[in-house]
């Protein structure tokens, strides 16, 4: 037995918990289930990538996380109209589209541009008919070399900012950041009062 004064154990095993243990004994075969179809779905739209669609680069909603930037549903009808890609050749080429996404800045317009241009240069576009090929397509050496990529395609790069190291001097350590931010705050609670005072006065002087 063990020794102090412990809680007397009093296990409550009598709600039949057989019945709600759940196992994963088929996890192994279920990994491998998986890999053997994303092959088989490789062989099939091949020489898509796998991956699917390009996608464009957009930024995460709500003020917290706004400042992140991931892939979106699709490219907007003014990126492609930029890029001198027509709505109707976009799925077919391999390029995602969304009518109803609309473009807040010229920044992310110019990125999703680029990233459609980029894209646009890379493209191997093989003929509809093999004996067939139409003004458009890739040359036979460029559809020979062609190969299928595996992973994302023209994954986002998110950039680190940049951490610039500066000598503490003595008017940094002298600044008073709290005093500061009070102030500021307090000017810009005051900013109206301050105008209609300044105007008021104006009116007295011209009297």
């Amino acid at each position: 037995m063990t020794k102090h004064n412990n809680v007397i154990p009093n296990g409550h095993f009598k709600k039949d918990w057989q019945n709600y243990v759940k196992t994963w004994f088929n996890q192994p075969a279920r990994k491998k289930r998986r890999r053997l179809v994303r092959q088989r779905k490789a062989v099939q739209i091949f020489p898509r990538p796998t991956s699917g669609p390009l996608r464009p680069v957009v930024h995460s909603q709500t003020l917290k996380y706004n400042s992140k930037v991931r892939a979106g549903r699709g490219f907007t009808l003014e990126e492609l109209k930029e890029a001198g890609i027509s709505r109707k050749l976009a799925p077919t080429i391999g390029i995602a589209v969304d009518h109803r996404r609309k473009n807040r800045c010229l920044e992310s317009l110019q990125a999703n541009v680029q990233r459609l241009n980029t894209y646009k240069a890379k493209l191997i576009l093989f003929p509809r008919r093999s004996r067939k090929a139409k003004a458009g397509d890739s040359s036979p050496e460029e559809l020979e070399s062609a190969t299928q990529i595996q992973g994302p395609l023209l994954p986002i790069a998110t950039k680190k900012p940049a951490i610039e190291l500066v000598s503490l001097t003595d008017e940094l350590k002298s600044a008073k950041a709290y005093s500061k931010l009070r102030l500021e705050r307090m000017n810009a609670r005051l900013i109206g009062v301050r105008k209609k005072k300044a105007a008021e006065g104006e009116k007295d002087d011209k009297k």
